[in-house]
């Protein structure tokens, strides 16, 4: 009876090591099937979507008085952005605008009144300079020394500075027509005269064009993008006042090592992925191969048998308008 208790014992581990044998043979030939048949996975290259952004700036200094666009509005070429004063640069052109009329009116003087009426008009016009020069200079003085006490800015010294030099440049020429003047000399009255009328007049357009940015405009049509200052801040000489990212311009950009260049080569057309638009395909067209430098070299791992390999960077154009399209969106190209 124990004999065949053990007898049934052996058959039982033989048939438990014949199992498990046969599981390990049919596994080991599925993995060795899948290594074999089982495609390699292609390379993925992901990249990004790019555009152009300008910032909007202008040359007049002043208060933020009023946005006429927020952050996301579509806007077009020449639309109305943002409004910006300055009661400084206003005064300037009354004042630009006060002596070229003082100048005109020399002028006609000189042309049809007697020697007494144009010595008279020069006189005159030397006194309002000598005011000006008087008034500016005070102005600058009060300017500079609240600037060395940190109370005011640069700037606004600068422009006192200015205002004060361009008085004392007036007084001089003033200086010299009257001179002039007294002395008889009818031709130089006119010449000097009609000088100062041009003088004038190239001042009032100097704070003329300055006055042009007070109002702010698009210069192409595009997506305002971010606006920086607030209404009622203060802004600088050519402070970006916000970002617009045109419409129009819209690229891909993405990296490659250089053994894959032999697909993307200048010209060609490709087909990406945008995730961001429920995965479409698109299709754009390389425009641009670019040496990314030493610094983006995949360098080799290996002791011998590999190479370092360098990284290019690519730029693609889409062939056509791709609505919500946005820079900052991942592509991917298979």
């Amino acid at each position: 009876m124990a004999t065949n208790d053990t007898t049934n014992t052996k058959k039982t581990e033989r048939t438990l090591l014949l199992t498990m044998a046969i599981v390990v043979a049919v596994v080991a030939v599925i993995a060795i099937i899948g290594f074999v048949f089982m495609n390699k996975p292609d390379d993925i290259i992901e990249g990004q979507v790019e555009g152009t952004t300008v910032r909007i700036s202008g040359k007049l200094p002043g208060r933020v008085v009023e946005f006429f666009v927020e952050e996301g509005d579509t806007v077009h070429a020449g639309d109305t952005l943002v409004h910006i004063h300055s009661s400084l640069v206003d005064a300037q052109l009354t004042q630009a605008e006060a002596m070229e009329e003082v100048a005109k009116a020399q002028n006609r003087k000189v042309d049809a009144g007697t020697r007494s009426q144009i010595i008279k008009a020069a006189y005159d016009l030397l006194q309002q300079a000598n005011a000006a020069v008087t008034i500016t200079e005070k102005t600058y003085r009060r300017m500079e020394n609240l600037y060395k006490e940190g109370v005011m800015s640069e700037q606004k010294r600068d422009e006192a500075k200015a205002a004060y030099d361009a008085a004392v440049a007036a007084q001089g020429a003033a200086e010299s027509q009257y001179s002039l003047a007294k002395a008889g000399a009818q031709k130089e009255d006119k010449e000097s005269t009609a000088a100062l009328v041009s003088a004038a007049g190239g001042g009032v357009a100097q704070v003329q064009a300055v006055l042009e940015d007070s109002y702010l405009t698009a210069p192409f049509d595009g997506t305002i993008d971010q606006v920086y200052p607030q209404e009622g801040e203060l802004v600088a000489l050519g402070t970006p006042i916000m970002s617009l990212l045109r419409k129009d311009k819209r690229w891909i950009t993405f990296n490659v090592r250089e053994e894959l260049l032999n697909d993307l080569t200048m010209g060609k057309k490709i087909k990406v992925m945008v995730p961001a638009l429920n995965k479409k395909e698109i299709e754009a067209e390389i425009y641009y191969i670019r040496d990314m430098g030493s610094y983006a070299t995949w360098h080799s791992t290996k002791a011998s048998g590999s190479w370092d390999s360098r990284t290019f960077e690519i730029k693609a154009r889409p062939t056509e308008d791709v609505a919500g399209l946005r820079p900052g969106m991942s592509i991917v190209y298979e």
